[in-house]
């Protein structure tokens, strides 16, 4: 057994064990008698006194007849006798004895004597019963106890241990039957950190596995240009701008990769903020936004008005902006249009960004917002699969929130709600 649990068995079973002391301390204090031998001592002694009142008042025959009658009531070993020398009257009456003078005769009136080991053991047993019993019952109700307390921090160290090996998918919440206390509820805490852990986990598992490879194609692309470099020396000249390519599209994914990793890791840590139009800085992104849609022959239609000036960190706003605004216009039909709208009000910020591109699966809502993760239906337009990841990161430190929606028009709605930050 855990060394708690004696802990708590030895400090209970102490409090018991120091109350029956103080009991029993109380009783023989008091010289309480045992049950049923106060009754016996009063029955002998007022027989005693009984046959002697007969025996000074009516005389010998009287009392005999008494003692008779009294034997077959109540058989007490009643007798009556003469002592021959009446000095024998001048002794101490006993619990068992009387004497009596009647007319110059010395009578012994005496009743049986008890069974002293019989009755002396039956004492002792009415008196040790009932501290046995309680005795026997307070240790088994302090084990009882002990192990009620002491079960739920064993599992929930068993749960530790597990975690510290590794194990992210151990729970205790449900080992809890029968309790109902602050116990259970941290137990249903460590089950939910042991959920976020395992979250984590997988999420990391997932972009070690989907950085090797994005990598791995840009970088076989460049093995394989060098490979043709070295047979071909004359093709250096063609070969230099795919190279250049390879290079940009490497550091472009390095770079996302480092802002996501930077914003996970540094979830705890204060913002650098600064006071900053949130509605000015999204008509800059969507200016320049234009230039790209015009290219596929793309309009975006504003409603985008006022002022919203809040303290945000600058970088992470427009890095997360500019993500939306740029997936709109990659992944939205040629010929279409893309809609912007503001909502601004007091204290919050509503920006949505639609448009009419292909669209995710219901059940994708969700996914497109984890790294590297793109719709099942989207056409390859470029990109890694982190700008939406980016964004949602970003605004939820701003204590914001982002999520995705199907209009019935089709294609996708992006909506970001920012919270003023003074």
């Amino acid at each position: 057994m855990p060394r708690l649990f004696w802990k708590f068995f030895a400090t209970i079973w102490l409090t018991l064990a120091m109350t029956l002391t103080i009991i029993i301390g109380i009783v023989n204090l008091f010289q309480i008698p045992p049950p049923g031998r106060d009754r016996e001592y009063q029955e002998r002694a007022i027989i005693l006194k009984l046959t002697a009142n007969v025996l000074a008042r009516d005389g010998e025959d009287a009392a005999a007849r008494f003692v008779r009658t009294s034997e077959d009531a109540v058989p007490l070993g009643l007798t009556l006798s003469k002592i021959a020398n009446s000095t024998a009257c001048a002794d101490a009456t006993t619990a068992e004895a009387r004497s009596v003078l009647k007319d110059g005769i010395c009578y012994r009136i005496s009743v049986a004597p008890e069974a002293s080991f019989f009755f002396n053991v039956m004492d002792n047993l009415a008196l040790l019963v009932p501290w046995l019993s309680i005795f026997v019952s307070s240790t088994v109700a302090a084990a009882a106890l002990a192990r009620y307390l002491i079960r739920p921090v064993v599992h929930l160290r068993d749960g530790l241990s597990a975690l510290a090996h590794g194990r992210f998918d151990v729970r205790i919440g449900d080992q809890m039957a029968g309790h109902r206390d602050e116990v259970t509820a941290l137990a249903h805490d460590f089950d939910s950190t042991a959920a976020r852990l395992q979250e984590l986990q997988d999420a990391q598992q997932r972009l070690f596995h989907d950085v090797s490879h994005e990598l791995r194609s840009p970088l076989s692309r460049l093995q394989a240009a060098v490979g043709v470099l070295r047979q071909s020396p004359a093709k250096l000249g063609a070969m230099l701008d795919g190279m250049d390519r390879e290079v940009e599209r490497l550091d472009a994914l390095v770079g996302e990769v480092l802002t996501l990793a930077r914003l996970t890791a540094g979830s705890g840590l204060p913002l650098k903020t600064q006071t900053v139009d949130v509605i000015e800085l999204l008509n800059e992104i969507l200016g320049d936004a234009a230039f790209e849609a015009q290219a596929r022959q793309v309009s975006i239609t504003t409603s985008v008005e006022g002022g919203f000036r809040a303290e945000v960190e600058g970088e992470l706003i427009y890095r997360a902006l500019e993500n939306v605004v740029r997936n709109a216009v990659k992944y939205t039909a040629e010929h279409s249009s893309i809609s912007v709208s503001c909502e601004a009000a007091a204290d919050r910020l509503k920006i949505c960004v639609a448009d009419q591109g292909p669209g995710v699966k219901r059940d994708e809502l969700e996914r497109i917002f984890q790294p590297f993760s793109r719709g099942k239906e989207a056409v390859p337009r470029g990109g890694y699969g982190l700008g939406l990841a980016i964004t949602r990161q970003a605004i939820e430190r701003h204590g914001g929130r982002v999520h995705a929606a199907l209009p019935e028009a089709g294609g996708l709605a992006i909506t970001l709600e920012l919270p003023r930050r003074r």
